[in-house]
């Protein structure tokens, strides 16, 4: 008796899951930046940036909640206008960038929030990881720029306390309170580059 593949061919596309609609970006570390912002002086807020982040993104078009993302932070990038204090923050005292040189995320569960999204991951920094949970505006509807790059980007926030993943130096000061604050608010810019699929092998000519 003669069987027909195509039933269970279509039964196996049907199943297959939602990723084989997912499409690969690379973040563009050219157009993406982390920056953070911390109490000082329990007076004023000081900004600071790290200039280099790469990464890649798997955004399932079909289903938005199996997108995955992942990202790293070159911690010796760090920035903050005044070269004292990014030497002091890249010392022991604080990211003790010769032993941790970077800072990664990778995300465990995309969820939808609105028009937004909440992406929860593990963030690893000074050698410690905790869970934790980003807001996210976009990803954008895709782009096309000048030289046929597709891109899509997408702003992350989130606030963490540094003391959880071990930076707690601090010093007191003399009319009371701390000369840094504990809770760090950081803000992802990402802009991300479509990764195009390899060209097809030309067939070899028969001779």
């Amino acid at each position: 008796m003669k069987l027909s593949l195509k039933p269970a061919i279509a039964a196996l596309v049907l199943a297959a899951p939602s990723f084989a609609f997912a499409a690969e970006f690379e973040i563009d570390a050219a157009h993406s930046a982390a920056q953070f912002s911390v109490k000082h002086m329990m007076v004023s807020n000081v900004r600071g940036a790290f200039s280099k982040v790469t990464g890649k993104a798997n955004i399932d078009e079909k289903d938005i909640t199996r997108s995955t993302v992942e990202a790293t932070i070159d911690a010796t990038t760090i920035n903050t206008n005044e070269p004292k204090r990014d030497e002091h923050l890249r010392s022991a005292d604080f990211f003790d960038t010769a032993k941790y040189p970077t800072i990664t995320f990778k995300s465990t569960k995309v969820e939808k929030a609105g028009a937004n999204l909440k992406v929860t991951g593990n963030l690893t920094m000074h050698g410690v990881t905790k869970p934790v949970v980003l807001d996210v505006e976009g990803f954008t509807t895709e782009a096309k720029d000048p030289w046929g790059n597709i891109k899509r980007g997408g702003t992350a926030t989130t606030k963490i306390n540094r003391k959880d993943f071990g930076l707690g130096w601090n010093s007191v000061l003399e009319t009371g309170g701390v000369a840094v604050g504990e809770e760090v608010a950081i803000t992802l810019d990402l802009e991300l580059n479509k990764k195009q699929a390899a060209p097809a092998k030309a067939a070899k000519d028969s001779k």
